[in-house]
């Protein structure tokens, strides 16, 4: 496994790479970006981009440009040798491991923005959230480029806005988007659930017991409102007393719309997503309901 920090080397060592590639039916290039402090749900990314990729590629890099004046981008959880040691046992042959200055190295004068799926859900309490995700991601898929590039379900909406960005800039690469991976007890993996104390882990599992609910009251109830759905999701979460509500939200995916009454038999797929602080920590969760014929 190769560890590159520059731009220029990361370019012409993908390139020599892939002129070796004879041909095959998978993709040359397989990215998946990440902010580092990797779990299980990352190591999933890498194994989907290693079973359809020749090269897989890893990038860790904690983007400044995403975090707001009072977020927690200091506090955002680091350790890179036991990052480099996890993608190297998963297959990565490539991490792309920048500071700062590599991808900034001067004033941010150029941004790239999405509206619209970016003004609701976690767009609507992290104003800058979304356009630094974005550029981010924009300028990751113009250094490495990729075939394909692998993300995880658990930000839904991060999916929809990249994938939003690659079809209207007509980006030459697939978004691939993988399942939640969850730990045993139900709670979605996430750099910063080692921030939570003991009671504020165990509160959390109301998280995924309020989406297992939202299932549930969705198979008994045909035709529904969606204001109904999203206050029996709300009634769940709010029986934990640490649990502090950001949102909870029902809207059509990947439009991210409000929608009409749902009507038994017609065809329409939903999200119901969810942010939820438990002391400082903010975490996120949402589960994807396809409806209808």
């Amino acid at each position: 496994m190769e560890v590159i920090q520059s731009v220029a080397l990361l370019r012409s060592t993908l390139q020599q790479k892939k002129s070796g590639i004879g041909a095959s039916l998978k993709a040359p290039v397989g990215f998946v970006p990440t902010m580092g402090y990797l779990h299980e749900g990352h190591l999933s990314l890498i194994k989907a981009a290693r079973e359809a990729s020749e090269i897989v590629v890893l990038s860790i890099f904690v983007n400044p440009l995403q975090f707001g004046p009072t977020e927690d981008l200091d506090r955002y959880p680091r350790d890179t040798e036991r990052d480099l040691k996890l993608a190297e046992e998963a297959g990565v042959d490539i991490v792309f491991l920048p500071q700062v200055e590599e991808m900034y190295p001067g004033p941010v004068k150029t941004t790239v923005s999405v509206s619209g799926i970016t003004s609701v859900l976690c767009g609507a309490s992290r104003p800058v959230h979304f356009d630094g995700v974005t550029t981010v991601v924009a300028k990751l898929l113009n250094i490495v480029q990729p075939d394909k590039a692998f993300f995880g379900l658990k930000d839904a909406q991060q999916v929809a806005v990249v994938s939003q960005m690659v079809q209207d800039l007509n980006m030459n690469v697939d978004i691939v988007a993988c399942p939640i991976l969850r730990e045993e007890d139900g709670l979605a993996m996430s750099s910063r659930n080692v921030f939570l104390s003991k009671d504020e882990r165990e509160q959390a599992l109301v998280l995924s017991r309020s989406l297992k609910a939202a299932e549930a009251w969705v198979r008994e109830h045909a035709s529904f409102r969606a204001e109904d759905l999203r206050g029996a999701v709300k009634a769940v979460i709010e029986e934990a007393p640490l649990a502090d509500i950001d949102y909870v939200e029902v809207l059509t995916y990947p439009q991210l719309e409000q929608p009409e009454a749902v009507e038994a038999g017609v065809p329409v797929r939903l999200i119901v997503a969810l942010a939820v602080k438990f002391g400082a920590t903010r975490l996120i969760d949402n589960t994807i309901l396809t409806l209808g014929k």
